[in-house]
């Protein structure tokens, strides 16, 4: 678990490094990249070695019978997450975006309104405004530093349009654990309005120590299984989204057989290389090194916030879960072209842009902190240069 090795990704179709330069016109000879929201760490050695088997094997024919995987995913999520899972409600989707559309495709028509609360996760607004349904934002305001849910505000929202609310849970990009309290009311704001409940938990086992516990939906909501469909990945917690895999949980059987229908339709079925790689992280190997993985970020973390708390005008919203840190920049008074300019051509580091997570992002820079500590403390060393003039 050497998290602190520099591992070069210049040149391996890295969507991070290699495209870096053409998006974000920061330098590929020695930009930074935390944009993309994948890790520079390898994986537990447990995936490296079933991908081993798999090419000393040498052949890659249909994957066939998955019990060992539906039962790792089972053992995941009572062991780590409380929530005993049927092997039948798991359906499994090329990723979690894949099955963001999936979801948006079986239970929605076009025209159709699909609530968000913003900002969030941006892959969500471009699926659902690519299938020709309108993205109700319903924006989270801030207190005490981190964002909360204002359901009254969003009852008054709704005009009978909506069909389907998308929860992030952890938030990204806020980093938010929602507690069990919060996530009975979302349940509840689904009850009121008629709504397919989809809970992305991608995030729930980027949680830090210290934190509030990750709770799933179905334990916080279990009145509400009628209507709810949880997403969750080995793929963002292992660092293998190439893998394209995504578990979409599905415990109500008449919904559950809806999104069957709809898959069969579209001929959606797993890579076998997804498989055995999940198969082989959800384990007590890959519990151990989950562990050691936040234990590292969390210094990460405090590396970075330090700095960005040392600069005026900026501001670093309490990380919980995620390793993607959410920096306010209205502080500094600058126009949104100004500050970003700053930290592309000025610290040379590719940052998610806040306005593509929706309304409330306008004044917003993401920055993944999943590298090596090295990496992470150059660029806030270039951050605090970038901004020298403020202080």
């Amino acid at each position: 678990m050497d998290f602190d090795e520099i591992i070069d990704r210049h040149g391996t179709h890295s969507m991070k490094w290699d495209r870096m330069e053409a998006l974000y016109g920061v330098p590929a000879a020695d930009g930074l990249a935390m944009w993309v929201a994948d890790m520079d760490f390898r994986p537990p050695a447990c995936v490296t070695e079933a991908v081993r088997r798999m090419a000393d094997h040498g052949i890659y024919g249909y994957f066939g019978d998955d019990t060992a995987y539906l039962e790792a995913i089972r053992w995941w999520l009572s062991e780590r997450h409380g929530w005993d899972v049927a092997p039948e409600w798991i359906l499994t989707t090329h990723g979690l975006v894949n099955g963001t559309g999936m979801c948006v495709e079986t239970w929605t028509a076009p025209g159709d309104g699909v609530v968000l609360f913003t900002p969030v996760y941006h892959a969500f607004a471009k699926v659902i405004r690519a299938a020709g349904r309108e993205v109700v934002e319903c924006e989270m305001p801030i207190e005490d530093g981190r964002y909360v849910l204002d359901i009254a505000a969003w009852d008054a929202q709704m005009t009978g349009r909506e069909r389907m609310v998308i929860l992030c849970s952890p938030h990204n990009p806020g980093g938010r654990v929602w507690s069990a309290g919060e996530l009975r009311a979302v349940a509840d704001f689904a009850a009121r309005h008629d709504l397919i409940l989809v809970s992305d938990e991608i995030h729930q086992d980027l949680v830090y120590p210290g934190a509030p516990r990750h709770v799933p939906m179905p334990v916080a909501a279990p009145e509400a299984l009628d209507r709810m469909v949880v997403m969750n990945a080995t793929t963002k917690t292992f660092n293998i989204a190439g893998a394209h895999l995504g578990n979409v949980i599905v415990p109500d059987e008449r919904l559950r057989a809806d999104l069957a229908q709809r898959m069969l339709a579209l001929g959606i079925s797993p890579n076998s290389f997804g498989l055995h790689m999940a198969t082989a992280a959800y384990s007590p190997e890959g519990a151990e090194w989950v562990d050691a993985l936040m234990a590292y970020l969390d210094g990460n973390r405090q590396v970075f916030d330090a700095t960005v708390a040392e600069i005026p005008g900026l501001a670093s919203m309490p990380l919980e879960a995620t390793y993607l840190a959410w920096v306010d920049f209205s502080g500094t008074g600058m126009p949104r072209e100004d500050f970003t300019a700053r930290v592309e051509q000025g610290a040379r580091i590719a940052a998610n842009h806040g306005p593509t997570f929706g309304t409330g992002g306008e004044s917003w820079l993401r920055f993944n902190l999943a590298m090596p500590r090295a990496r992470v403390e150059e660029a806030a060393a270039r951050l605090a240069d970038a901004f020298s003039d403020l202080q």
